[in-house]
């Protein structure tokens, strides 16, 4: 069984099992995301604190939750690929950045929209959005790194050593609002306590968070099959691959 999944670590093995579970995970991230909206909008409750504007924390949370969860995969792939020296590694966690980016810039963005209404200002450099605009600039950071070093191997292990450097500013992100006084409200979903949000509202954020997964999945095993194509150019099966898509 281990040697089974060991065989995946080969680019040539994982290129076509990533494209047979696109599909697949498309298909989820679709679904889940349009129930999820669905029920945003149409079944949740109205906060009785917020008002309708509250609405926006379902695609904001999840969000946030992402472009968390992501570093944490990419420090992961790079610690496989520092220790083993597995070159699929690297592959998995550049094709991941963008997305992680993405859900960055995302959660930024609504939390700005959110922070207007209840706040009465778009912006306040409040530990846990500076920590998260830091973690936007790590992103960043890390793919402008491996794009600006044209020895692949080299490239692989800054952005590597960046991104476990890095890591020390996800629990900074989370506890933020424990550790200072904030204006951004405290955590309502809570793994130790039980939580203070409507059954509802942490139904409709847990689909969210799930489809912004399986999406997040979807798109990089797309981008990661690209990379493999560009990394791997040299090796006959790709040029096999090449001549039958030509």
């Amino acid at each position: 069984m281990p040697s089974n999944i060991f065989q995946f670590s080969s680019p040539a093995t994982f290129y076509p099992l990533a494209g047979r579970l696109v599909p697949w995970f498309s298909v989820i991230a679709i679904i889940l995301i349009a129930v999820g909206l669905y029920m945003s909008f149409f079944v949740a409750p109205t906060d009785y604190k917020q008002g309708e504007g509250y609405r926006i924390i379902f695609v904001h949370v999840p969000a946030a939750w992402m472009s968390m969860l992501i570093y944490l995969v990419m420090a992961g792939w790079s610690i496989v690929g520092l220790v083993f020296n597995a070159r699929l590694s690297a592959m998995m966690a550049q094709a991941l950045a963008p997305t992680g980016a993405m859900f960055t810039f995302v959660a930024l963005w609504t939390g700005a929209f959110w922070g207007k209404p209840m706040w009465g200002t778009w912006w306040v450099w409040d530990a846990r959005i500076t920590s998260e605009l830091i973690l936007l600039f790590l992103y960043l950071g890390y793919i402008a790194l491996i794009g600006s070093i044209d020895d692949r191997r080299r490239g692989d292990r800054a952005g590597a050593i960046l991104l476990l450097v890095g890591v020390v500013n996800i629990p900074i992100i989370y506890f933020s609002v424990e550790w200072w006084n904030t204006l951004h409200q405290g955590s309502t979903i809570k793994m130790n306590a039980q939580t203070i949000m409507d059954e509802t509202m942490l139904v409709t954020m847990l689909i969210m968070a799930c489809g912004f997964w399986a999406y997040s999945i979807a798109v990089a095993l797309i981008r990661v099959r690209q990379i493999i194509l560009q990394r791997e150019h040299h090796a006959s099966w790709v040029r096999e691959i090449i001549g039958d898509q030509a």
